[in-house]
């Protein structure tokens, strides 16, 4: 399997792990560039399907594993078009960063997120692709999308309806608030919680213990254990596009644009 080393993300694979770093700066937001590399590397994860047993993506960036879509780009380029090309384009970005998605979900390896400091948004929903998060102590959690008069549009809330109660589902969603890792492993949403800088060193020794099983049974058991909600990622996808068709979403993104907040991302 071919290495990579790009602007964004790279990937290799030693001792049957494949592993994704994000360092795209400042803060690994997900535009076009971090997309186009991210295709690739579903591309990658396909072929490793026999030579690996586990994936492991994780973030090189100081600021935490990454603050969500590219919010600065989605707003310049949807600034000259008519509603209808806004549309449009945004459909055609969330079909192809749903496919990859899809990918790393239904992967029959051991897929796993080493998860620090912002954890927001589209980040978030990297994050809920894989089969386990291990985060450090220090990471937050959050789904400010509401506050564009959007919602999560990568798959996150088919995916956390899957994996959690309703109750911490509809707080995410719904408030905005941020959760740390500890109220996060008690809600299930983590499988662990490193100490800091220590969740990629647990990722690994994970994906060490994960390697010993039969791979052909752990493939099993998680297409048992976690089906893919297609249908209501397709519906997902309609909502967002449905809502981005508003003006007051556009201005809510210029509102976030012009911000000078220290921290523009929280709510």
């Amino acid at each position: 399997m071919t290495d990579h080393r790009g602007k964004a993300l790279s990937w290799h694979q030693k001792d049957g792990v494949l592993e994704l770093a994000l360092h795209y700066a400042p803060r690994n937001e997900i535009g076009t560039e971090v997309l186009d590399e991210l295709e690739g590397f579903a591309a990658a994860i396909t072929a490793a399907e026999r030579t690996a047993s586990a994936v492991i993506v994780y973030s090189q960036q100081p600021a935490g594993f990454s603050a969500g879509a590219h919010l600065r780009e989605l707003y310049a380029s949807a600034l000259p078009l008519t509603a209808e090309e806004r549309v449009s384009g945004v459909r055609r970005f969330l079909e192809r960063i749903h496919r990859v998605l899809n990918i790393l979900d239904a992967s029959p390896l051991t897929t796993i997120a080493a998860v620090h400091g912002v954890t927001f948004g589209g980040g978030f929903e990297l994050a809920l692709a894989c089969d386990l998060i291990i985060a450090d102590k220090m990471t937050r959690f959050c789904f400010p999308e509401l506050r564009l008069g959007l919602i999560p549009g990568f798959g996150g809330i088919p995916r956390m309806k899957r994996d959690l109660g309703n109750g911490i589902v509809r707080d995410l969603l719904l408030t905005g608030r941020s959760i740390g890792a500890a109220k996060a492993l008690a809600a299930g949403l983590v499988s662990q919680v490193a100490a800091e800088g220590q969740s990629l060193r647990v990722a690994r020794a994970t994906a060490a213990q994960a390697a010993k099983f039969d791979a052909t049974a752990s493939a099993a058991v998680k297409r048992f254990a976690k089906p893919i909600p297609r249908e209501e990622l397709r519906r997902e996808i309609d909502l967002f596009c449905e809502l981005f068709a508003r003006p007051a979403v556009m201005e809510g993104l210029r509102r976030f644009v012009e911000s000078t907040d220290v921290h523009p991302y929280l709510p």
